[in-house]
């Protein structure tokens, strides 16, 4: 699946609920199913700058894709870093780079999540690119 198709997948999800109530419920519930990293990468180093709770992403290459890991120790940002980590891991790095994030606004996470939340959402996105960078050089 491309990135688009998993973005749409998403909000396909989300348009089922009927208020926001339910979302962070859905959110909560896709944070306990998110892809744990290893507790030897819970690390200073990965830790998200700019988030209010702490959240550790750890990312790898395989195949010329990245699959991302991650951890919070709030429920509603790890949802958060959940819903990200779906729709970016297992792809190729250009994929992650040219990607567009119009989807959590199709969604509507952003306004309905506080202003320290909706930064953290932020930098957790940049993280990802980063690390997409960082893989695409090593392609390079």
């Amino acid at each position: 699946m491309t990135i688009e198709d998993v973005q749409n997948e998403i909000i396909d999800e989300f348009a089922m609920f009927e208020d926001w109530e339910e979302r962070y419920q859905y959110m909560i519930d896709l944070g306990k199913d998110l892809p744990l990293i290893d507790e030897k990468y819970k690390t200073e180093d990965n830790i998200i700058k700019g988030c209010q709770s702490k959240v550790w992403v750890h990312a790898n290459m395989v195949d010329d894709k990245i699959n991302f890991t991650a951890d919070s120790d709030a429920i509603i940002t790890k949802g958060i870093i959940a819903i990200l980590i779906r729709a970016f891991s297992n792809q190729h790095p250009t994929a992650i780079l040219e990607a567009n994030t119009d989807f959590i606004d199709k969604i509507g996470l952003k306004e309905h999540l506080s202003p320290t939340r909706a930064n953290g959402l932020v930098s957790m996105i940049k993280q990802l690119k980063l690390y997409a960078i960082a893989y695409q050089t090593q392609l390079n």
